[in-house]
This record gives C-alpha cells, structure tokens and sequence, in this order.
C-alpha cells in the first residue's frame, strides 16, 4: 500500500510504501556523482513527483553471500540489488505512520552507516539485514516514536579517488547525506537537531571519522568499529591498492584504466587483486582522532564476545610458526604477548586462538576502552553494553562479528528462538531511548549492560565484564607501544579479512 506526501523543502510529492505502523520512503538521491572520482555534487531540485517505492541502486562492487557470516540459512533468498556507481547515493527514511501529521512533529532521528570492509554492501536496508522498519515500529509501540534513515554510499575503488581529485569519497557521499538529513528531515516529522549517527564495523569506523571532524550530530553510536580498527593511511599506501587494481585491469585489457573501464571491470580488476578491505586517506581532520570527542554529546558503544571471527579461516590457514613470528614483531614485547596469548608453535590450536584472541582485544576491545576513557575525560556521558547473544541459526558460532545486526534490526523471522527474539527486542529499546536522549538502560552511567547469552538481559558487575571481556589483557596492551603493537597486528591480520568465515 502506499502514502503520499508533499515535502515543501525538496519541493516534490513523494510516494513512498505504507507496510504496518511505518512508511517507507525508499532510494532517495541525496547528490549526484558528475563523473567517476568527482566529489558528490548537492541536489538543487527534484522531480515534482518522486517515486519512493523502490530502493535505490548501490556502488558496484564484488558479490558476498551476505547469509555466510550471519549462517542466514542458504534457502533465504535475497533479493537482487542494482548496482550504479553514479546514483548510488541514496537514503531511505522510515518514519512512523501518522496519517497527515506527517511533518507535524520533532521525532529524533536514527542515521545508519551500514558495514561491508569498506568494500561491499554488508546489510542494507534493501537485503534485509538492516531494514529499519522493526525499530521504528518498536519506537512507536514504546511511545518514543523516532524516525531512521539508512544511506548507500560509493565503495571500494569507486571510494578511494583517482590521487588526483578529493580522497575519501565514501566520507564526502556520507557527509553529504548527513547534510539532506540537517536540510529535509524535518519535511518528514523529524528534528535535525536530534540526530544519531550509527554504524556496524565499517560503519563504526566512518562513524568515528564523522565524529573526530565534528560533524553535525548530538550522539554517536558506534557498534564493532572505530577508526582504531581501520586507521587513516598515508598516501602512498592508498596510492599502491589503486596501481594494484590498475595493473589487473592492464591484464583485462591494455588499454583500460580506472578512468575509462567500465564499471564491471573495475569490480572483476578488484576481485583479481584480492583485496577484500579498503581505508581511509590522512586528512588533515584526522590530527589527533585518537582523543577527539568531536561535538558529540553522547556515546553509545557495543562489541560482541568473538569480533575477530571475520579473520577465522585466514589465521587457521596460517602456520603455527609464522603465528610466533608476528609476535615477534612487537620486538621487546614479543616473549610477554607470546605467554598472556598461549602462543606456542609445538601447539597450533592454541597458537591459533591466541593470534584471534589478540586481534580481537587489540583491534576492538582496547579500542572501546580508549573511546570510553576519552568521552570520561570530557566529561561527556558514554554508555557500554556487550552483545553475548549466540547466532540463532548456529550457536556453535558464538556472538560473532555482524551477529548484532541479526539481533538488532530483526530482519529474519527469529520465532525458532526466543533467547534470541528476547536479546533483539531488548537491543531496539535500549537503542530506542538512547536515540531519544534517555538512558538506553538501568544506571546506565555506572554500569555495563549485557545482552546475552541464552536471552539474558542484566546490568553488570565488575567481575562479570571481567569474565565475559579479556579486560585484564586489554589493560596490558594499553601499557605497551602501539607502534610495535601494530607489527604484531598486521603480521596477523593482513589480507585475512573476509565476510566469507
């Protein structure tokens, strides 16, 4: 069924699609991309009428059976999604049903960056990972309507800019969108001076990237993900994954490069190259993003008990020996990390899991306790949860990287498991309250708050973080130089990501 509106400030009629207690409104342009590696150029006007039925394309980019990871059963089927490097930078907004007051009211506002290693689409609103209907129809049935906008943005290649032009498109198509959102979130019922700005892994570090260079926005969540993940990189290395995707589209064809390929082969020159991660460029911006709190009032922060279950098959695949080796890296911390992460080659289960349990503090757990103590010293309230709830569809898979996703925006049919249908009903209003400048849970200030495992919800004591987090290692990382640190991370972690584990 669908609903009309007429947006004065875009000056158009949009329709969009009425599904339970939500509207709808799919695949609309925020920018224009006028050339390939251009920054994204405002939208003067719209169409008098816009159809607002169907979601938008997103950047082309290599495929990824986004139902791996999350052990989406492989019967489901997803829908297709369009690709088109030049409209893909389009937002969906969800907003609550309420007949002709729509525009009538000052909702806060859910703004999602979605994930993918910079390189994919890993849970749009169009795949039904990330469709925000759930949460915005929860908003309504807790009396704290809210309304949410999901954004596509350029990936990849299509991302990293040509060394001669602006860097960073992904960030210039984001902030763009946050800019509509400021501009015309208001024709829709909401208040753009109450906005979250929300993201999972890649979405988390854009997020945070956002957050360092002040963007507009009064909180911040940031799940799995911060730039301490994915840190901004010189130049020059940028400059290497662009000449290692150009050398494999001189293998296609001597007479392509990244100006002129078509789009397809841009994709297949990626998906020869290997690589499955991309980065951000330095900016200036980014001085100092170790301690900024950017404008931000508030912070919301979630991990998950096995984050580093996207680097799995690549650090099994590695030998036990080259495992002791990367330890080694960090130089005089090598014999210590060697013993607090049980990594002996004569026992490569164990060297294994270690190399995983480093990554996992390392790149994601240190990280939240940097954010928390930065937000403290600023006297800016920040607030911390873990999400524990097992993958509903295989337990055996534990909380892993992305599982929140599941949990969080209730895509899928989770009525098989009620632990799991609890956790996700208990993460939207806790999410729901935090949007609506409310504490997401009891003496949330004070407190962790965990949502699993086995459908549990409870405010944590100390010693319960402390055996649910290696908070004691973490604490030990932090002692020691992240330079060498970075050593022993990169020796693990290099070119072993992927959403394929």
């Amino acid at each position: 069924m669908t609903a009309t509106i007429s947006h004065e400030s875009l000056n158009a009629t949009l329709t969009g699609l009425r599904t339970s207690d939500v509207i709808q409104f799919r695949g609309i342009p925020y920018g224009r991309v006028p050339r390939r590696f251009a920054a994204p150029e405002k939208l003067d006007r719209y169409p008098r009428f816009l159809d607002c039925t169907n979601f938008g394309p997103r950047c082309p980019q290599v495929a990824v059976d986004v139902g791996h990871l999350l052990r989406v059963p492989p019967d489901h089927t997803f829908p297709h999604e369009p690709e088109d490097e030049f409209k893909c930078t389009n937002l969906d907004v969800v907003l609550p049903d309420r007949g002709p007051d729509v525009g009538n009211s000052n909702l806060p506002v859910l703004v999602w960056i979605h994930g993918g290693s910079q390189a994919v689409t890993f849970g749009s609103a169009a795949s039904g990972v990330c469709d925000m209907s759930k949460i915005v129809a929860d908003s309504i049935r807790l009396g704290k309507p809210i309304i949410a906008v999901s954004v596509q943005y350029r990936l990849n290649v299509f991302a990293l800019g040509n060394g001669g032009g602006p860097p960073n498109l992904a960030l210039r198509d984001q902030e763009l969108a946050l800019q509509w959102v400021q501009d015309h979130i208001s024709g829709f019922g909401g208040d753009p001076d109450m906005l979250t700005l929300a993201g999972e892994s890649a979405g988390a570090i854009y997020c945070h990237a956002h957050l360092v260079a002040n963007a507009r926005v009064r909180q911040v969540i940031l799940s799995s993900g911060s730039l301490f993940l994915s840190s901004p990189q010189p130049w020059n290395l940028v400059a290497s994954f662009r000449d290692k995707v150009s050398t494999n589209l001189k293998d296609l064809d001597q007479t392509l490069d990244l100006e002129t390929a078509s789009a397809s082969q841009v994709v297949e020159a990626v998906r020869r190259s290997g690589v499955q991660s991309f980065f951000l460029e330095w900016e200036e911006p980014f001085n100092a993003w170790h301690t900024k709190t950017g404008s931000a009032e508030r912070l919301l922060l979630s991990d998950v008990t096995k984050e580093g279950a996207i680097y799995q098959a690549g650090v099994w695949a590695t030998d036990p020996s080259d495992i002791a080796k990367a330890f080694d890296a960090s130089e005089q911390y090598g014999d210590e990390l060697k013993k607090l992460y049980h990594v002996y080659p004569d026992r490569p289960s164990s060297c294994k899991n270690g190399a995983l349990d480093f990554i996992n503090d390392y790149k994601y757990l240190l990280p939240i306790q940097c954010l928390e103590k930065s937000f403290k010293d600023a006297r800016k309230p920040v607030f911390r949860c873990l999400i524990d709830e097992a993958n509903p569809w295989q337990p055996s898979s534990g909380a892993h990287h992305a599982v929140d996703l599941v949990l969080l925006f209730g895509g899928f049919d989770l009525s098989f498991s009620p632990s799991a249908e609890r956790v996700g009903q208990a993460m939207r209003e806790a999410w729901i309250k935090f949007v609506s400048g409310e504490e997401p849970w009891p003496e949330a200030t004070e407190k962790y708050y965990g949502f699993g495992p086995h459908g549990s919800l409870k405010t944590l004591e100390d010693w319960e973080v402390q055996s649910r987090r290696r908070i004691g290692l973490a604490e030990k990382l932090s002692e020691m130089e992240s330079s060498f640190l970075d050593k022993t991370s990169r020796g693990l972690a290099a070119g072993k990501v992927s959403l394929l584990n």
